[in-house]
């Protein structure tokens, strides 16, 4: 797939995790069904590799999913094995490179300059800013793409609604939102609470398109 151009299109990435691998695979399906095209599963989750697989087979062969907390090249091709077809990462380790080896695009965690340079070098298709909130939201993103025009940034942690206009905004190419849209979905939650958060960022992400 074209990572970039996939987050360029849908500008939003769904981070499930949860402790209940079916009620987490139900908020993969109610996702998709709601029109979120880009959804990572993190490895942290329990048993996320059966549901990245159960997930795969529901929605088929052309819908992208992700594998998130890639962080070994064991990870990284466990994740290929369960139908995974792109990557994301916290950090600059190795699940970076197989990744990569194994064709799938690569969204890698970074947060400074030196990061930046070095992801590119490893051929990251796109930089996850992380942690966002914490590395100085909207304005630090400004400040980045001053001597990095061209990169395609998703800032990822303590994105909310209000947060991911200010990005959008601020020229990242899509945001990645975990708690603030998934909530208790993944731990066996509210699934309508779920689609109403699902329809809120949406809204969001057509504002700022």
């Amino acid at each position: 797939m074209d990572l970039r151009a996939a987050l360029t299109a849908h500008r939003l990435v769904a981070i499930v995790r949860g402790d209940d691998p079916e009620a987490a695979l139900s908020t993969v399906l109610t996702l998709a069904a709601e029109g979120v095209e880009l959804i990572e599963v993190s490895l942290t989750g329990k048993d996320a590799l059966t549901v990245i697989e159960r997930a795969r087979q529901a929605l088929g062969p052309e819908r992208p999913l992700g594998a998130g907390t890639v962080l070994t090249a064991q990870d990284a091709r466990a994740a290929h094995r369960a139908g995974a077809d792109f990557a994301v990462t916290p950090a600059l380790g190795e699940g970076v490179g197989a990744a990569r080896e194994l064709g799938m695009p690569v969204l890698a965690g970074v947060m400074t300059p030196t990061e930046i340079v070095a992801a590119r070098s490893l051929g990251a298709d796109a930089l996850k800013i992380f942690p966002a909130a914490q590395a100085g939201g909207p304005g630090y993103l400004k400040a980045l793409r001053g001597p990095f025009p061209r990169e395609p940034f998703v800032p990822v942690g303590g994105v909310d609604e209000a947060a991911a206009r200010a990005y959008l905004a601020a020229g990242a190419v899509a945001v990645g939102v975990g708690s603030p849209l998934i909530g208790d979905a993944a731990d066996g939650g509210s699934v309508a609470a779920l689609r109403e958060r699902a329809r809120a960022f949406l809204a969001v992400v057509r504002e700022t398109a």
